[in-house]
């Protein structure tokens, strides 16, 4: 079952549960979506009219979400550094120090935070971030 396919599932299961006046807490707690979620569908319901009346089909109410709710993308963050990759790539590879890495950046107008460059550094790497537990007894 394709992505928009499940979606227009899940809108129907949504539709029928708020005909039925089900609160949004509910909903969430039965179809496992969450509660802005299903106020979205409760608001693009209440303007297309469909909490009354006959449901459309689902092929009606398909083409009807994919014209009036398009799905968005979430969000894609871009690096600072990216603009200088190959430069970062080419210290990378002669093994150079991630501060001389950020310092080298600097001198080709990089105006970025070092944790930026050690971000993208590691990402180069492949090396996953290193998190510290602070434990407390």
């Amino acid at each position: 079952m394709s992505d928009r396919r499940k979606r227009v599932v899940d809108i129907r299961a949504i539709l029928m549960q708020l005909r039925a006046g089900v609160s949004q807490r509910q909903i969430e707690r039965e179809l496992k979506i969450n509660r802005r979620t299903v106020k979205k569908y409760r608001q693009w319901a209440e303007r297309h009219g469909l909490l009354t009346g006959e449901l459309p089909a689902l092929e009606e109410l398909q083409a009807l979400l994919a014209k009036t709710m398009p799905e968005t993308q979430p969000p894609q963050n871009v690096s600072t550094v990216e603009r200088y990759r190959a430069l970062a790539e080419k210290l990378v590879n002669e093994k150079v120090e991630t501060m001389a890495i950020y310092q080298r950046l600097q001198e080709k107008g990089f105006t970025g935070t070092y944790m930026a460059v050690y971000r993208f550094v590691r990402q180069l790497k492949g090396q996953p971030l290193r998190a510290t537990v602070r434990v407390e007894r």
